[in-house]
């Protein structure tokens, strides 16, 4: 994702600095362009010299450029950026960049490029608190910059609180995320489980098994770099990631629950997690003591998860087996009316559970097989993430109705309780066809298709509930399954905005 991106590198004054060294190793190990700008104070704490080893670029530490180094200007770093990010960022340059002010090489550049700017703040606690501070912020983000929030603890003072600069790896998947926004599941709903369900025995011991959650991580962030609004439910024990939901559950039953929340509305579920098929029937309320009789446990089945969680979205599961392999992998793709199952052999020491490695076979509803190499456990998230991509009928789909359509409201519409159609007539079933519209907050709105559109009398409550008026906007979108999910745009700006999902037609229509 990184490969030959041109990356701003903003270091301000702080010791975070030598974590700022770190980002930009990873940054430039990760195939990126890194340019790294320094303010004065900066130059303070850390050499230039150290970021243009590790970069292999020159350092901007003036606002002007010289015959020698044309290119390490303000506006020509600015031009040619696809993304800056400031880390370690002081409160003062957070200040500087609220007021608009330009005074040097780095706050001129902000001010220049068009790129998506993150800024990630390290000070003490007491100056990030500081009102000052948060309205700074808060304007800033007002303005469409992202921020990376500090974390909590000790500080170069010796203090304990909010302030200090996220761990490099952090930062990158900062960067990451904010790369692949427009990417192929840009606007999608996506659920990963990860992780080995605990079933407790007592407050002590559990039956569990030796997932480690990485394949359902690595989903996870894959999808989350590629433009996709995601929720890991997870039972491991991973470090959290960044720029997603996390829910954290530990057994079987948990991790149900969890998930039949979660995929209101979603595009896919993705149950990577390794759910312990039995659980004791009672646990032990006090630890079991030792002794010199054995152990009798009473097991039952736990909740098979994908065959009883409901709903129109793509669903993947994963077989992980000891022998036979590819007909045990079938019989559950069917069983559970999967679209996907990724199969994997344990017993392969190379991709076991616990490794950094995989090498699955994928297999489709439609009994098409991709034997994959030994391959890193990202790699094949990507890899399951292009089969996800090709159901869905791709980012930019239009001819088989697999995207968003923007629809103005009139008074009339809402008073009689229907949802016009002109232009998208032909993407929904013939007339007298029930439609479903699943809300994004887990309602069902059940329509009929008439000649004029979708009518139904859930509809003008649910106007009614979401303060809908004549002029605003709602969007329907129509998934690869046959499933809609309703949704507000609510004003007819924030439609203008998003013109990129409807043709060049309609574009002009709305604009009018």
């Amino acid at each position: 994702m990184l490969e030959n991106k041109r990356i701003l590198l903003g270091v301000t004054g702080g010791i975070a600095v030598y974590k700022a060294a770190d980002f930009a190793s990873q940054l430039s190990k990760a195939g990126a362009q890194v340019h790294v700008i320094m303010t004065a104070s900066a130059t303070e704490f850390i050499s230039p010299l150290v970021f243009s080893s590790l970069t292999g670029n020159e350092v901007a530490t003036s606002m002007f450029a010289t015959p020698e180094k044309p290119d390490i200007s303000h506006i020509r770093l600015a031009e040619k950026a696809d993304l800056v990010i400031i880390a370690p960022a002081t409160a003062n340059i957070i200040a500087k960049l609220a007021a608009g002010i330009a005074d040097d090489v780095l706050t001129s550049t902000i001010l220049a490029t068009t790129a998506p700017v993150i800024i990630a703040p390290s000070m003490h606690h007491n100056m990030y608190t500081n009102a000052i501070t948060q309205e700074n912020i808060k304007k800033l983000k007002s303005r469409g910059f992202s921020f990376i929030e500090p974390e909590t603890g000790r500080l170069a003072s010796g203090d304990i609180g909010i302030g200090r600069l996220p761990a490099p790896e952090k930062l990158l998947a900062a960067v990451e995320q904010a790369l692949g926004e427009k990417g192929d599941l840009a606007g999608r709903k996506i659920i990963v489980t990860a992780g080995g369900t605990r079933e407790p025995i007592d407050p002590v011991r559990c039956i569990t098994n030796r997932s480690s959650g990485k394949m359902g991580y690595a989903l996870a962030e894959a999808a989350r770099n590629r433009g996709a609004k995601v929720t890991l439910i997870t039972a491991a024990g991973l470090p959290e990631p960044v720029g997603m939901k996390v829910v954290a559950v530990n057994t079987a039953e948990e991790m149900k629950k969890a998930v039949a929340k979660a995929v209101a509305g979603c595009d896919a579920l993705i149950m990577a997690a390794a759910v312990a098929d039995f659980r004791p029937k009672t646990a032990a309320a006090q630890k079991i003591k030792k002794g010199r009789g054995g152990l009798k446990l009473d097991l039952v089945a736990t909740p098979d998860i994908l065959a009883e969680t409901k709903g129109n979205f793509i669903r993947v599961g994963f077989a992980a087996e000891s022998d036979n392999l590819l007909a045990n992998a079938r019989k559950k793709l069917a069983a559970k009316q999967l679209d996907i199952i990724v199969a994997n052999d344990i017993t392969d020491k190379a991709s076991t559970f616990g490794s950094d490695s995989n090498k699955v076979t994928i297999i489709s509803r439609t009994g098409k097989e991709e034997n994959l190499p030994l391959l890193s456990k990202r790699e094949v998230a990507d890899k399951i993430l292009d089969r996800v991509v090709s159901l869905m009928g791709g980012k930019n789909a239009r001819e088989d109705g697999n995207v968003p359509f923007q629809i103005e409201l009139l008074d009339s519409h809402i008073n009689a309780s229907y949802i016009p159609l002109k232009g998208y007539r032909d993407s929904f079933p013939n007339l007298g066809g029930k439609v479903s519209l699943m809300t994004t907050d887990g309602d069902v709105v059940e329509t009929v298709v008439k000649s004029y559109g979708l009518q139904g009398k859930a509809l003008k409550p649910w106007y009614k509930r979401n303060g809908l008026h004549p002029r605003d906007w709602i969007v329907i979108r129509a998934g690869p399954l046959g499933n809609y999910v309703l949704d507000v745009l609510k004003k007819k700006a924030e439609a203008k905005n998003n013109l990129e999902i409807v043709s060049q037609r309609e574009a002009k229509s709305l604009l009018k």
